[in-house]
């Protein structure tokens, strides 16, 4: 048959199965649809499983150490197995390099760093000889017989120490009377001051206590029970604690004048740290107690006890206080705190932590974001600024024309760098990555204070020095 003679009528599809058509595109499309959303659902998927890993294993490098960043996922799971793992251990496992079937196996094992040697003791400490004599057959010449002669020593340097030496001091005060003048009386001498005039223990027992305590993270109780094992002598717990307090009660008056020297300032770092308090209202279980920390560079420290974390601390101390207020991210400090003039500045080294954890968390098998390693090396170019300053010891006038001349152009390539990487989607916003980028840009204006007035640090390093020793006593013991 002709085609050109067909009629345009039989160009017309059947109305059924038009439609059969129209429903097979319209299944079709539906199809991609699912599929689209399939794969975006599995791309937000992947997104949180990272995340998760990233969680996980800076969990894992918190838990073993700072050497633990170096070895790699299928290492740190390993670990994670045993019930106990010492520091040697992971030691060890770090200078074994990475598992057969790690994605480092390519790399060269770590060698064993050489042992630096014997280290000196100081030449200032006393030297006390004890002389170890050769035994009598050493003493003898074993071809003739005759006695051999001292030429010479092997001489090794040990530390030693004397234990405390323990003591009753008794105390006599005079009595003095006039033979020929009765009526006068007896006069007697003055009792001497001492920290806790009533107790048993002298001054020098009472600043022991305090030291052993806040220094040594050495609780009263074990200093109770060392007494008793070394001298036999059985005290209430009450009696050490009262002289402990009456310490406290005495420099009362000093820490007030160093409050108010400190508020009298125009710069102060706040910090604030957790510590365990053992309580009547929770026997068998410590209550949460908090040592809030005022500080300044080249000024004291001023500590306040409480049992809250609550804003209404800061909101007390620094209620008439209109400086330069230096803190972390915490929310405490963010609003209705000091006078309508208060700055408020934050710390660049609690953002960099939180870029500095998004690197460790990625595992050794997948690459660290560059994007990540910019921001810390971008912020670490800040602070080699102020560490120059240091160095040449330059007046804050001159630090601050150094941070004028040097820091802008990182700063703005530092803030291009967060926005880009908050906008472009590959970063989940609750990974440790995600938490850090908004953590910076949230609190960009505090973070970037130190560039408008030169007293400014650029992190808040000096509060937590001063709260090192509080947290190296926690760790020691959990309670207060």
């Amino acid at each position: 048959m002709n085609p050109a003679s067909k009629s345009p009528q039989s160009m017309v599809l059947d109305p059924v199965a038009a439609t059969i058509i129209a429903q097979l595109r319209e299944q079709v499309e539906n199809q991609k649809q699912k599929m689209a959303e399939k794969e975006a659902q599995l791309a937000r998927t992947e997104l949180l499983v990272q995340k998760l890993k990233e969680e996980l294993r800076l969990e894992r490098v918190r838990k073993y150490g700072q050497r633990s960043e170096k070895l790699s996922d299928l290492q740190l799971e390993l670990l994670d197995r045993e019930p106990a793992v010492s520091s040697e251990e992971i030691a060890a496992e770090v200078e074994r390099g990475p598992l057969p079937n790690s994605a480092e196996n390519n790399q060269q094992h770590r060698q064993r760093k050489h042992h630096p040697g014997r280290k000196e003791l100081s030449p200032q400490l006393e030297r006390v000889e004890e002389i170890i004599a050769c035994a009598p057959e050493q003493c003898t010449c074993n071809k003739c017989g005759g006695q051999t002669s001292v030429i010479g020593y092997e001489q090794t340097e040990v530390l030693g120490k004397k234990p405390a030496v323990y003591f009753v001091r008794v105390i006599k005060r005079e009595k003095r009377a006039c033979s020929r003048c009765p009526e006068h009386g007896v006069a007697t001498a003055s009792v001497p001051e001492r920290i806790a005039p009533k107790s048993i223990f002298a001054d020098e027992v009472i600043i022991d206590f305090v030291v052993s305590k806040y220094c040594a993270a050495l609780p009263l109780y074990r200093q109770r029970a060392e007494l008793l094992r070394d001298l036999g002598l059985e005290v209430a717990l009450t009696t050490i604690n009262d002289g402990v307090l009456r310490v406290g009660e005495l420099l009362v008056p000093v820490v007030g004048v160093m409050r108010r020297d400190l508020l009298a300032g125009d710069y102060i770092q706040a910090d604030e740290t957790y510590v365990g308090v053992q309580t009547r209202e929770k026997k068998g279980k410590n209550h949460t107690g908090y040592f809030w920390q005022y500080s300044a560079p080249g000024k004291g420290v001023v500590f306040d006890f409480e049992m809250t974390r609550g804003k209404q601390i800061a909101k007390e101390f620094f209620k008439n206080y209109g400086g330069i207020l230096h803190t972390d991210g915490y929310v405490a400090y963010e609003k209705d705190i000091g006078t309508k003039d208060l700055i408020h500045a934050c710390c660049l080294a609690h953002a960099r932590r939180g870029f500095i954890d998004a690197v460790k968390a990625r595992s050794k098998d997948h690459a660290a974001d560059a994007r990540l390693e910019r921001v810390v090396a971008l912020m670490d170019d800040l602070f080699a600024i102020d560490r120059e300053a240091r160095e040449q010891k330059l007046s804050l006038d001159e630090r601050h024309a150094l941070r004028q001349e040097r820091a802008p152009a990182l700063l703005d390539e530092l803030h291009a760098l967060l926005s880009e990487m908050k906008m472009s989607g590959t970063i989940l916003p609750q990974s440790v990555a995600g938490k850090a980028i908004k953590y910076a840009l949230k609190r960009w204006v505090e973070l970037t204070q130190f560039m408008r007035h030169p007293v400014i640090e650029m992190s808040t390093n000096w509060a937590e020095n001063s709260m090192r020793p509080i947290s190296m006593r926690r760790s020691l013991c959990p309670s207060f």
